[in-house]
């Protein structure tokens, strides 16, 4: 069920907390902060959530403002969450949590990780050298398609089929997360079939780890 607790504090923080402090609030947030996205989108992304749960986070969240519904181009066609304006202004919090939480503990196994959590990852962790030659990806992630933008020293991560590509890439998040955080593992994930690649791999590389010139022992 919905809650209405709070703290019952006026200070802005606890305030804040009154809306977004419920368990998996925050990652409806995360999820919502690339592209809106449908309810069986946001399942799957949160595999540990309940329907039931997901839906009572979701109806708080909408009454506060903080997302919307929204039917898109067909009428006809499925309903989709996206974030408010007053619900995007949470993203520098979002991120500034995510690179805080990367020094906590892992928690144990089987554990989730989804699409958009590898995005905004591979968006703030990478920093490519703002010299280098533009890239282009078409990247197929856990069966959605993203387009990934690499140009004047920063990362940009659009959903859709890029116009052009330099390169494609077909992997799952568990996968291009470990890549990012380990580049030894690139040669062993493209022998067994984790990553496909089409196009050259210096560029990938570039891509996932930002130096024009990478190297990986």
């Amino acid at each position: 069920m919905p809650t209405s607790r709070s703290y019952r504090d006026s200070c802005g923080m606890a305030r804040a907390l009154d809306v977004v402090g419920e368990r998996w609030a925050l990652l409806v947030v995360r999820e919502l902060l690339l592209t809106p996205q449908r309810f069986s989108e946001l399942r799957h992304a949160l595999p540990n959530a309940s329907s039931n749960l997901l839906a009572d986070r979701l109806r708080e969240l909408e009454q506060h403002g903080v997302i919307r519904r929204r039917k898109l181009a067909s009428t006809a066609g499925p309903q989709v969450y996206e974030l408010t304006e007053w619900g995007r202004k949470l993203e520098p919090v979002v991120l500034a949590l995510s690179d805080w939480g990367i020094d906590a503990p892992n928690p144990p196994e089987p554990t989730s990780l989804s699409a958009t959590s590898v995005l905004i990852f591979l968006r703030i962790g990478v920093r490519p050298d703002p010299a280098a030659p533009p890239i282009v990806c078409r990247l197929d992630l856990d069966g959605s398609v993203w387009t990934v933008r690499v140009a004047g020293g920063e990362v940009q991560v659009q959903s859709g089929e890029p116009a052009t590509a330099d390169i494609s890439l077909r992997t799952d998040p568990k996968t291009l997360g470990g890549l990012l955080a380990d580049p030894a593992l690139l040669d062993a994930a493209l022998a067994d079939g984790r990553v496909a690649l089409v196009g050259d791999l210096l560029t990938l590389e570039r891509l996932l780890y930002g130096a024009a010139e990478p190297h990986r022992s």
